[in-house]
């Protein structure tokens, strides 16, 4: 998939909370999502299928990975 991602307006997450292990994504594309590391806003960017990205966003918010 070929995507444009040099106009992109990339958010950082509200969770980064300052730290160093933080990611964005870029919003307006469609059917996917555009995510990277906030260190390293020139290298690649990871593409999920839309649905695939919010059935995770889902589980984060509902502690599907909290490990206590």
């Amino acid at each position: 998939m070929d995507i444009d991602l040099g106009n992109a307006l990339w958010r950082k997450s509200s969770y980064s909370g300052g730290g160093g292990a933080c990611v964005e994504t870029a919003e307006g594309y469609i059917n996917v999502v555009p995510v990277r590391d906030s260190k390293d806003p020139s290298g690649p960017a990871l593409l999920f299928p839309a649905s695939s990205w919010q059935a995770f966003i889902t589980a984060v918010r509902t502690g599907e990975f909290d490990t206590h």
